[in-house]
């Protein structure tokens, strides 16, 4: 895929993530795109707390066939249980092949282990397109700023 095409995809996901705020607080603000080629085919954000992560809500707006499917996520899917199943399970079990990641989540529960989880099932993982614009947004409700 076009590195520039990616990054503008990346950048959609970005702004649909400043959606998910206030309401998704304490979470961070995560946007989800799912394409295919440069075509947007759904799109979501993090729910309140409780409610949907932004891959889930994507995945839930699109009723496709997942041939040739991508998913453009701002921070790496979550790999652990808490208030909702691990998005990087639900990603596996959706059949997508492939997934494209801003930045590692610096949570220590997770941290990479999502992307791990991905590639071990067999999921093409590209991590950091826009990574520098996704982080300066993203920092401040992960703490890092």
């Amino acid at each position: 895929m076009n590195l520039g095409v990616e990054k503008k995809l990346m950048l959609r996901a970005l702004e649909v993530s400043k959606r998910a705020l206030p309401d998704c607080q304490p979470n961070p603000p995560v946007g989800c795109v799912l394409a295919i080629g440069e075509n947007i085919v759904a799109e979501g954000f993090t729910q309140s707390i409780g409610g949907d992560h932004a891959e889930v809500t994507a995945l839930k707006a699109y009723s496709g066939s997942m041939v040739g499917v991508t998913a453009y996520v701002t921070l790496e899917p979550c790999s652990f249980v808490g208030r909702t199943p691990a998005c990087a399970e639900t990603l596996v079990q959706s059949g997508i092949q492939r997934v494209v990641v801003a930045m590692l989540d610096p949570d220590p529960r997770n941290n990479g282990q999502g992307i791990s989880l991905l590639e071990r099932r067999g999921i093409e993982v590209i991590v950091g397109i826009a990574s520098d614009e996704v982080s300066e947004f993203l920092s401040p409700y992960l703490g890092l700023s």
